[in-house]
């Protein structure tokens, strides 16, 4: 049996979830997938799955029984990888934070809606070394997004990414940059019994992927079975890749 990833959400296969299924497709990484509209069945966790990716599903689409399941699954090696938007974490309809998810995931999620939108630069700095994102140029060319689900990091758990906002003027003939002194985590991992698991706060489609969907010195034309073309940067498939692979216990 081919081992694969599961990947639940982002709307559709021709809507968001094009970029994500077209990136794992040029990279060689199987996967299964499930619309953001259909429930969960735990028939969808075979032992080929070595990973999920929760991205806008929200968790109304599971029964208490099935995160259970979910979970059980995660402590004996299985990989999760949850993306951010406004149905997941807590979001606006992701409820992540009333479920046993919350305690698998390396993240703390906010009892209320956690979005936030950036209307001035959001820029991901990088926190520290780590395999997923050491062959990327983070500090020489810092990629920006249009925003995120705010989240604390357990204890335990590593940061490797965060978002880090400015306000941002424009006085006599020159913009004026302020750095916001709180930066909120954007890549965090951890462990959760066997298995890896993973929290990316923002999008990694339209909108709130903002200008990391282009980052990168090249453009990749992909198209995943089934979606839409989608024109990424490589740096952005390269991160999302790791991300993935990492989760997987690939990388």
């Amino acid at each position: 049996m081919k081992e694969s990833i599961l990947y639940l959400g982002d709307t559709m296969l021709t809507g968001a979830a094009s970029y994500l299924a077209g990136v794992m497709h040029a990279c060689g990484i199987a996967f299964d997938y499930l619309p953001s509209g259909e429930k969960f069945s735990s028939s969808l966790l075979t032992p080929a799955a070595k990973a999920v990716i929760i991205s806008d599903y929200p968790a109304k689409n599971f029964s208490c029984d099935q995160l259970d399941f979910l979970a059980q699954k995660v402590t004996e090696g299985m990989g999760l990888l949850m993306i951010g938007g406004w149905e997941s974490f807590t979001g606006v309809g992701g409820g992540y934070n009333k479920t046993v998810i919350s305690k698998v995931l390396p993240v703390v999620m906010q009892d209320s809606d956690d979005r936030v939108n950036c209307s001035q630069p959001c820029l991901i700095e990088k926190a520290k070394d780590h395999k997923i994102i050491d062959s990327l140029p983070f500090e020489r060319s810092p990629p920006c997004i249009g925003g995120f689900n705010t989240l604390t990091a357990k204890s335990g758990a590593e940061i490797i990414l965060l978002a880090r906002r400015f306000n941002v003027s424009f006085r006599s003939g020159s913009f004026r940059f302020r750095r916001l002194k709180e930066a909120h985590p954007l890549l965090v991992i951890g462990t959760y019994g066997k298995g890896k698991v993973c929290a990316f706060a923002t999008d990694v489609a339209p909108h709130w992927v903002g200008g990391l969907v282009d980052w990168g010195d090249r453009r990749i034309e992909t198209r995943a079975p089934g979606a839409n073309p989608v024109e990424v940067g490589n740096w952005y498939a390269e991160l999302l890749a790791n991300m993935v692979n990492w989760t997987a216990g690939k990388l």
